[in-house]
């Protein structure tokens, strides 16, 4: 498979997309007024400790507090934990289950109490960060774990002896009681001298962290983890990326001289980009990312599927569409539902979806069938860096999973809801407006002495008028007794109208428009 990192960089802003066999799977973006917060090690001091939860809320300086479960304060790390490399290891994973065999968090941490924490989670919605006090620090080839004890190996290298030998040599070069290690997937041939040259990195880091929180007195922060930048160099940027192309020649500066200390033979992968068409232009990626946020996404077969997210969960429903087959409606399902099951994958990547998600395929009668598009949605899903997990077909005929989340989507990280919609992606039709119209006046009828009044509407609406109900205003006159006059307005919105009173043209729409 053939992999590419496109970085587009300008002052303000950062743009990194991964592509595989040329189509986008992965967009990322930093920018100063979406600063990324995981990793980032901070003093804080617990708000309040809640029994009934099992949590507590640590102020850490930002605008909401951080959210630490029982879980993130006494939890170990997995022996073969795989990566670690988002910076913390504890919690952040979609329908991960909590242990019941935790003392209580009230024993353990008091309010008042000065806390080291790491971000493990930014804040999504009205959540604040998660925060845990198992502090990881990842460098390329190593996560350096200060409170641990044990030595982890990726568990995407598979060869035993490989394992066994990296494991060895964490245990002869980690100092005695000074902490523990998980090496990476890129660590795999690591050599003593490099091994030796990172954790000695890693150790200093550590250190200064702690120097700095000796003399911390209120919520401070101590480390803050690389930018985004960074960050993809040192944990995908690796012998299984076929290049990495970037649009600055600064960013392009900084990346081969940090290559040319930690992985010198990956630097003949790099190149400059100065072509005048704009980077992402030029590679298609620009009209993939205005894809990411519509609701319908085309399947090669013909079929499509259409994403919703809610405040629950993600559901994302499969059709058909123009694709009918020849003559078993069998194969035509089956063949949809495949190419929904690699879509769905990708589109969870690109979109950056955590937490639950609900895919309904189209229902398939073969339970033969069935097995084979949850494993090749299983397939595709192991591609991701996210930790995920898909159960069987229900008796409903859906699919459930979970995608570890911990960052706001693509979706709520650069969009707003709509202020005319109120978020729905939704407004009232021109007849429903001119029904919420038709009970404003009945009631101004009664309540207002029978003033004239003039309605302003969208101009959609003034025209649903003139050409679907033109006796509108000379039968509300009838029955109502009110002089009416209607008048359109380009900057109304497509739901909105307004009654304005004579003669000062007061405006009494919230007297008369309750429904």
């Amino acid at each position: 498979m053939k992999r590419e990192i496109l970085i587009s960089a300008t002052t303000r802003e950062t743009r990194v997309a991964i592509l595989e066999d040329d189509v986008l799977v992965e967009f990322m973006v930093d920018s100063p007024d979406n600063e990324r917060l995981v990793g980032d090690v901070y003093v804080g001091r617990v708000e309040a400790v809640l029994p009934g939860i099992q949590a507590a809320f640590i102020d850490i300086g930002t605008e909401k507090a951080g959210f630490l479960h029982a879980s993130d304060v006494l939890s170990d790390e997995d022996e073969d934990d795989d990566e670690g490399g988002n910076g913390g290891g504890g919690g952040g994973g979609g329908g991960g289950g909590r242990r019941s065999n935790l003392p209580p968090i009230q024993e353990v941490i008091q309010k008042g109490e000065k806390v080291l924490v790491q971000v493990t989670k930014e804040p999504i919605s009205t959540k604040g960060p998660r925060v845990t006090t198992q502090i990881s620090l990842p460098g390329r080839f190593l996560v350096y774990l200060p409170y641990s004890n044990h030595i982890g190996v990726s568990r995407k290298i598979e060869d035993r002896e490989e394992r066994s030998r990296l494991r060895k040599l964490a245990k002869e070069i980690l100092p005695e009681d000074s902490g523990g290690l998980i090496i990476r997937t890129v660590g795999e041939e690591l050599t003593r001298e490099t091994f030796q040259r990172e954790l000695k990195t890693l150790l200093k880091t550590w250190k200064d962290i702690q120097k700095k929180e000796k003399g911390a007195r209120g919520p401070t922060l101590l480390h803050r983890e690389a930018k985004l930048t960074s960050g993809v160099i040192r944990d995908l940027f690796s012998e299984k990326v076929d290049s990495l192309t970037i649009d600055n020649r600064d960013v392009h500066r900084e990346v081969k001289d940090y290559l040319d200390r930690v992985a010198p033979d990956l630097i003949q992968r790099v190149r400059l980009y100065e072509d005048p068409t704009p980077l992402f232009d030029k590679f298609g990626v620009e009209e993939a990312i205005r894809e990411a946020f519509q609701r319908k996404v085309n399947l090669p077969s013909g079929g499509y599927i259409i994403i919703e997210p809610t405040e629950a969960l993600v559901s994302i429903d499969v059709n058909t569409g123009r694709y009918t087959g020849k003559k078993d409606p069998e194969k035509t399902i089956l063949r949809t539902n495949l190419d929904a099951a690699r879509e769905v994958a990708r589109q969870l990547r690109l979109r950056d979806v955590g937490g639950i998600i609900v895919v309904d395929f189209i229902d398939m009668e073969s339970k033969g069938n069935q097995d084979r598009v949850i494993q090749e949605l299983r397939t595709y899903l192991n591609r991701d860096r996210a930790r995920t997990r898909a159960f069987e077909v229900s008796d409903l005929g859906l699919v459930e999973m979970t995608r570890q989340r911990v960052r706001p989507s693509l979706y709520q990280k650069i969009t707003d809801p709509c202020i005319h919609c109120g978020g729905s992606g939704r407004v009232f039709t021109p007849e429903t407006v001119i029904r919420r119209i038709e009970r404003a006046i009945r009631r101004a009828g009664v309540e207002n002495g029978r003033k004239p009044l003039t309605i302003r509407v969208h101009p959609e609406v003034a025209l649903y008028v003139l050409e679907t109900e033109p006796d509108f205003l000379r039968r509300l006159k009838g029955a109502h007794g009110v002089e009416l006059d209607i008048r359109d307005d380009p900057l109304m919105r497509q739901d909105e109208f307004r009654l304005l009173e004579a003669p000062a043209d007061t405006d009494v729409t919230s007297r008369y428009a309750i429904g």
